[in-house]
């Protein structure tokens, strides 16, 4: 069997600056040590657990942010960005997913770094009308291939709100509460160390019964994005097919999850680009 983890940031336990998430900030090697032993906790689980293979995909940034040189032999570690399908590129010929890190969609009160893929460009996402954290555009896009995700570790607000509702078999680790956007109370890292590999032992078995199931949209996908700007819209409905609904939104349509994910992603991408433009 084989096992896929993607792993984000913002949810992980004690991140609650900007200087944990960027490469050039006084807390990021911090941030680096703390995902990287979250994540290698729960890969242990699950090869105990009996899973030959764990791939892992670096999804924070730019997506260079675990450290390498302890990984062990059966772990397979996807770095760099862009790619397609960000957050869970190498998933699909996984049996089963697992995401640690992360966090709730954009707007979310009392949420740590509250955001929907690019909090710079995207102010919310939707598709086929249901408004979607991170969560669910990639449990949406590994369930195209069958994969359910069994566990989610992050941020306590998540967990309660898209994971309990839309995949409740998931086990739920909650790596933080938050106070505020920036500011939250984790328990121990030995306490969540070992939370984690129960749960994952408990996601195995509910698994191998056949109690987990894949998160499935209905194709052809609508996609409707909201910027943070109209000059964002202004180059979002450049893209061939896209419609523009109002100063900041522009909807497509694609004929499945992945398809879609990747024209979401290409609209993220010439947002920045007119915020690079601005800045010159």
């Amino acid at each position: 069997m084989k096992a896929f983890i993607s792993v984000d940031l913002e949810g992980m336990p004690f991140i609650v600056s900007i200087e944990h998430l960027v490469e050039k900030g006084a807390l990021y090697n911090e941030a680096r040590k703390i995902a990287t032993e979250i994540t290698l906790t729960a890969a242990d689980a699950l090869h105990r657990a009996g899973f030959e293979e764990v791939v892992i995909a670096d999804s924070h940034g730019p997506m260079v942010n675990l450290l390498p040189e302890n990984l062990p032999e059966y772990v397979y570690l996807v770095r760099g960005y862009p790619r397609p399908v960000a957050m869970v590129a190498g998933a699909e010929k996984c049996d089963v997913a697992l995401f640690l890190g992360y966090h709730a969609k954009a707007g979310t009160p009392y949420a740590i770094f509250d955001h929907t893929y690019s909090g710079a460009n995207v102010g919310k996402l939707e598709i086929n009308g249901i408004e979607v954290s991170e969560f669910l555009l990639n449990g949406f896009t590994v369930g195209h291939f069958n994969i359910p995700v069994i566990l989610v570790g992050g941020d306590e607000k998540l967990l309660e709100d898209d994971v309990k509702n839309f995949a409740p078999w998931a086990e739920r680790v909650a790596f933080k509460r938050a106070f505020s956007r920036y500011s939250a109370i984790s328990p121990s890292l030995k306490k969540i160390k070992a939370d984690l590999e129960n749960a994952v032992f408990r996601a195995v078995e509910k698994y191998k019964k056949g109690e987990t199931k894949p998160l499935k949209l209905e194709y052809p996908v609508k996609v409707r994005l909201t910027y943070n700007n109209s000059g964002m819209a202004d180059a979002g409905e450049l893209l061939p097919g896209a419609r523009r609904i109002d100063g900041k939104t522009v909807e497509f349509e694609a004929k499945d999850i992945v398809e879609a994910y990747k024209a979401f992603q290409l609209l993220v991408f010439a947002a920045a680009g007119v915020t690079s433009l601005l800045r010159r």
